[in-house]
């Protein structure tokens, strides 16, 4: 096919041969199949803020670094400059974690180059060597969904371990490929020490596998890893080695009703968004 506008740059510099399809059309970026010498790889060309549908939430960017004090001011004041800060911040997040996350040793595809808004990384494939399909596209007996799962809540421990959050982490942005499942979609990756909400966004992910993998697997509704898997971090005891029961005892405590009810229905409404998103990508 004809290469589109954004990636003939990379092919002007050799990082690209040829591009031969389209995979996918999502909500922040459009990803294409391309050939780089013998390899085939995809290209992830992320969309302008005003062409996406994923709101940057504060949540997402509290505590990021940036550059220099001027390009923070600009951020703040949401200036024409600014604005194209917010975006390659946006966009470098997700290169900064898969590159943190492979090094890790965490199931995520292997990023090779980043180069004017294009990433370029590792095309995840099936047993038959095609692009690999999400998971809310495929069926599970009850083992495999408990054998993909262990898996799972392994990777989000390994990535916890790594200071990684991924944030917004479901069926929707888990391929699965020939060896096991994939981990991908980044952007939003948080920082777990310097992120005051990374906690709420750890629970809401294991939370996800839980309710999805369930479907299959009734046993597993009855698990609640994320507050375990939390509580060994934040006591500073995780390893991505640490046995996990899937059990957690709650300690009584004085409760701020209303900060609980506020979670609730932040909770409430980006599970909300997340529903809508996955549908429209």
């Amino acid at each position: 096919m004809k290469a589109p506008k954004r990636l003939q740059a990379l092919i002007d510099e050799g990082l690209i041969d040829a591009v031969q399809r389209q995979l996918m059309s999502g909500k922040e970026a459009t990803v294409y199949v391309v050939r780089c010498g013998d390899e085939i790889r995809c290209a992830k060309v992320y969309k302008e803020a005003t062409e996406r549908s994923f709101r940057q939430a504060v949540d997402y960017t509290e505590n990021r670094k940036v550059k220099n004090s001027r390009q923070a001011r600009a951020m703040a004041k949401g200036t024409r400059y600014g604005r194209q800060a917010t975006e390659a911040a946006w966009q470098s997040a997700e290169v900064d974690a898969l590159y943190r996350l492979a090094g890790a040793g965490v199931r995520v595809p292997r990023p090779f180059n980043f180069h004017d808004g294009v990433l370029l990384m590792e095309l995840v494939t099936d047993a038959d060597g095609d692009a690999a399909p999400r998971l809310n596209d495929v069926l599970f007996s009850a083992d495999e969904a408990l054998a993909h799962h262990a898996t799972l809540i392994r990777e989000v421990l390994r990535m916890l371990c790594a200071g990684v959050v991924h944030g917004d982490l479901s069926e929707f942005n888990i391929l699965l490929a020939a060896d096991g499942p994939v981990i991908i979609d980044l952007p939003q990756a948080v920082d777990a020490a310097g992120n005051n909400h990374a906690m709420r966004m750890l629970l809401r992910d294991v939370s996800n596998l839980r309710d999805f993998f369930g479907r299959f697997a009734p046993a597993l509704l009855a698990t609640d890893y994320g507050p375990e898997i939390w509580s060994l971090f934040q006591r500073g005891v995780l390893t991505p080695e640490t046995p996990l029961t899937g059990r957690f005892e709650r300690k009584l405590a004085a409760v701020d009703l209303g900060a609980v009810l506020r979670e609730i229905d932040a909770a409430r409404d980006e599970e909300v968004e997340r529903r809508l998103r996955a549908q429209m990508g």
